[in-house]
C-alpha cells in the first residue's frame, strides 16, 4: 500500500533538517490549509508548499526506485 500522507520524519529525510524544523513545516502547512490538529498533511500539500516535485517526493517516501536513464528521457 502506498502512503499519501507525510510525517515529520519524512520531512527530516527529504530536507535534511531537524525534527523541530520538520514539525514547524507541518504546522505551517496545516495553518495554510486551515486544517485541524488531528488532520494529516498530504504529500501533495507538502510539495506545493515547498515547491518540490510531487513524483520525486512520493517515490522517495514510498521507496519506489526510478530508473534514472528512463526518467530523464521522458
Amino acid at each position: 500500500m502506498k502512503r499519501i500522507c507525510i510525517y515529520p520524519k519524512d520531512v527530516q529525510i527529504i530536507t535534511g533538517k531537524g525534527e523541530r524544523y520538520s514539525r514547524m513545516i507541518i504546522q505551517k502547512i496545516k495553518k495554510a490549509h486551515q486544517k485541524e490538529a488531528h488532520q494529516l498533511v498530504t504529500i501533495k500539500e507538502f510539495c506545493l508548499f515547498l515547491g518540490l516535485d510531487y513524483e520525486d517526493v512520493f517515490n522517495s517516501i514510498n521507496n519506489i526506485k526510478v530508473n534514472v536513464e528512463r526518467a530523464s528521457n521522458q
